[in-house]
């Protein structure tokens, strides 16, 4: 076969997958930005043009600003959480003493990922609740006045109460990730390094995360740009509130189209949510590639 049949072969496999992405994925984002340009709505008929109108207003809208506020406590703390711990129990899970338990653990680590949203959401609205909740007698065991403390009730604490959950539901998934990706690195490695006299602190560092480095960047990748893309965890448990302390792009943007019937405003917070991930992720993937 010469080149240019197999240009042509390697096209035809190719065509139904790029067919299924531009169908999918490109063409809603392009005409979600155009909707973005109307002022429209679901039962309205009404459609007029309005331009740049409504990215002018996510700018200077306060609600806009704290659900931003929110979605960086989510990435933040996702970041912490699903990256940081998760790294660190997976190390811990690999040392040769615990291998013999380490599917036992992995099941229990993993479950709270495999539960809905919904599940989980309601378990710990329960369980955050000052009147029926498991938390509040815990902390009066321990000393803290509770007279106050009504965890999802409070503006100050909701989002932070919500954003636990969140860790705990996901964070056993990014250890097991993190698990296979160690077991694939040499045992001879190690074993060099432990005759050169590295500890196992220095052998985690020096070894596990530089050879972990591009799965690290994947996960990070999903952990981040799914924070920006919460929207389950906060409704199922505050709806946004208490006011609109807990609102987070997506919630917002659920309020604004399906509950105000304004879908071109809608529309141009969803495009401003592919814009802030589309950024994140292709910065990381250039930060990965100056590195290497």
């Amino acid at each position: 076969m010469n080149r240019k049949g197999s240009k042509k072969t390697a096209f035809m496999y190719m065509a139904p997958a790029m067919i299924v992405i531009l169908v999918f994925l490109y063409l809603p984002i392009i005409l979600n930005f155009v909707n973005s340009l109307y002022k429209w709505g679901a039962i309205s008929k009404e459609v007029s043009w309005v331009g740049f109108r409504y990215y002018k207003e996510i700018i200077h809208d306060p609600i806009i600003h704290t659900a931003l506020k929110n979605n960086l406590i989510f990435a933040l703390t996702s970041v912490a959480c699903q990256i940081g711990v998760s790294l660190v129990i997976a190390a811990v899970l690999e040392m040769k003493f615990l291998r013999k338990w380490q599917s036992f653990f992995r099941t229990i680590y993993f479950i709270p990922s495999l539960l809905m949203v919904t599940v989980t959401g309601i378990t710990f609205k329960m369980l955050y609740s000052p009147t029926i909740g498991l938390l509040n007698p815990v902390l009066e065991k321990l000393g803290f006045d509770t007279s106050n403390i009504a965890i999802l009730a409070n503006p100050d604490t909701a989002i932070w109460g919500i954003s636990a959950m969140s860790q705990w539901q996901y964070i056993g998934y990014t250890v097991v990730l993190f698990i296979v990706a160690m077991q694939s690195i040499s045992e001879d490695i190690y074993e060099a390094a432990e005759i050169d006299g590295a500890s196992t602190l220095q052998q985690f560092f020096t070894i596990t995360v530089p050879l972990m480095k591009e799965t690290v960047m994947i996960n990070m990748i999903i952990v981040i740009t799914g924070a920006f893309r919460v929207f389950d965890e906060v409704y199922v448990t505050t709806g946004g509130g208490p006011g609109t302390s807990t609102q987070t792009l997506a919630t917002y943007l659920y309020q604004i189209g399906f509950k105000n019937d304004q879908m071109g405003y809608a529309s141009a917070i969803a495009f401003f949510v592919f814009l802030i991930t589309f950024i994140i992720g292709l910065f990381q993937m250039k930060s990965y590639n100056l590195e290497n």
